[in-house]
């Protein structure tokens, strides 16, 4: 890059802009932005709380029932006559959630026992059947 003075050889005007001072003057703007934006931007750090838009989970009661070794009934250690079964099946199939049924059985009872237990349970709509073991027993 050569210098020039204002009058070519020719003795003619010189009609090119000198682009230096322009770019150094840009540049001193684009620093000063670059410092000043941040300083300019205020912001106050909030920690809000967070919503959780999940529904509320309400566990389901739990009925102990246990058949003993001759077939007798408990619900919840209640002692149930075998005639009032269906009516408290029908009664906690109604219950918004149903309940989960443990059921513990004795290991000298018979099995037809606990298939006309199942399936009176299953007739009245309750899916949530649980078997409660001791184990080492």
């Amino acid at each position: 890059m050569s210098f020039h003075t204002d009058l070519d050889d020719d003795g003619e005007v010189m009609s090119e802009i000198n682009m230096t001072p322009l770019v150094d003057v840009m540049l001193v703007l684009l620093i000063i932005f670059i410092i000043t934006v941040p300083v300019i931007n205020h912001a106050v750090k909030l920690d809000l709380p967070q919503a959780s838009s999940q529904a509320l989970e309400i566990k389901p009661e739990k009925v102990q029932l246990a058949i003993q070794a001759d077939g007798a009934l408990s619900w919840n250690g209640e002692t149930l006559p075998a005639a009032a079964l269906e009516d408290r099946l029908a009664t906690a199939a109604s219950r918004q959630p149903q309940p989960e049924l443990h059921l513990q059985v004795d290991r000298h009872a018979e099995y037809d026992h606990v298939a006309q237990l199942l399936s009176s349970a299953s007739r009245h709509g309750l899916g949530k059947v649980a078997f409660v073991t001791e184990p080492g027993r």
